[in-house]
């Protein structure tokens, strides 16, 4: 019986598997839980299978790499409103007020900073409107290259120093921070930090009604060389995953005490998206694949526009 080995992040939705209340058919799954995602895994020899970035992976596409397969699941997506922060006593508290200003990314091709830098351009901020620095969030994340070649000095460098963005925004050097995660202790009353948009979450429901969709980031990958010796287990592990996902809201919802108010957004979000908001293949998610292709050659991440077709040829319509 052929094993994958898949590498994931700690997503919640991955513990009915976890724990073995659902089994694979046909095939035996190794999941790894890993803190970062692989570097390459198109060359592993520890995985088959794991979450990718969707930008990464799509510059790869564009530049006519094939190691990788992916499928149009998205194992990460989210708003990206929320992840912009600054500090409590700032007088901003709107995107287009970001015009002019310092603005820190904790890298810059990544997946989650492109949405975010969509919704700044949209907001009439574009990429030549701001001063952007790359950096770790906190003293405690890498120093590593967050700039990965797009540099351009005087307009898109590394953090003088590497002074730790979060650290630089409390000292008044940046104005505001793109984070997919939240610093500890962000949530503290007396962090000294908060979301840009003070009402982010109706920010974030009218940009859904705006564009249909929940922007997605990661996705679910497989070595090319696996999937030509086994070409129907793509499918059946999205599948697999899918039936975890269903599982694990349905126990939330029975479960729901593990925080005061959980219930109350799950109520929420029941009410104010439909109830295919995360639902994974081509049809359910080709509007947001095409914006991100446009979003990513008008950001100069790829140096051509990238089809359906190129990022998944085999996806139901994809040609």
């Amino acid at each position: 019986m052929v094993t994958i080995r898949l590498a994931v992040r700690d997503w919640d939705y991955f513990t009915p598997l976890a724990l073995g209340d659902l089994k694979p058919q046909g095939f035996a799954l190794e999941l790894h839980r890993v803190g970062t995602l692989v570097g390459d895994l198109a060359t592993s020899s520890e995985y088959d299978a794991a979450e990718v970035s969707f930008s990464r992976y799509a510059q790869s596409r564009a530049k006519g790499e094939t190691g990788l397969y992916a499928l149009p699941h998205f194992l990460m997506r989210g708003f990206r409103q929320r992840c912009i922060i600054t500090r409590s006593d700032s007088p901003l508290t709107a995107l287009n007020q970001l015009a002019g200003k310092n603005i820190g990314l904790t890298g810059w091709q990544d997946s989650g900073n492109t949405w975010t830098r969509t919704l700044m351009r949209e907001a009439g901020v574009g990429i030549d409107d701001a001063h952007w620095y790359m950096g770790r969030l906190t003293a405690a994340h890498p120093i590593v290259d967050r700039l990965a070649g797009f540099g351009r000095p005087g307009r898109i460098e590394a953090m003088p120093g590497e002074q730790p963005m979060m650290d630089a925004l409390k000292d008044g050097f940046l104005d505001a921070v793109f984070t997919p995660f939240m610093p500890q202790g962000f949530f503290q009353r007396d962090s000294g930090f908060r979301q840009l948009q003070e009402d982010f979450r109706q920010a974030e429901l009218d940009y859904f009604h705006r564009v249909g969709y929940v922007p997605g980031m990661h996705l679910l990958a497989f070595k090319s060389s696996f999937v030509d010796a086994n070409p129907t287990l793509p499918a059946a592990l999205s599948s697999l995953i899918d039936a975890s996902a269903r599982a694990w809201m349905e126990k939330r919802e029975k479960y729901a005490d593990t925080t005061p108010w959980l219930l109350d957004d799950l109520r929420r979000t029941a009410q104010d998206l439909p109830a295919n908001w995360n639902e994974n293949g081509f049809a359910a998610n080709n509007k947001m694949i095409g914006d991100f292709a446009n979003e990513l050659y008008e950001q100069g991440l790829t140096a051509s526009l990238l089809s359906h077709g190129q990022l998944f040829p085999d996806a139901e319509g994809g040609v």
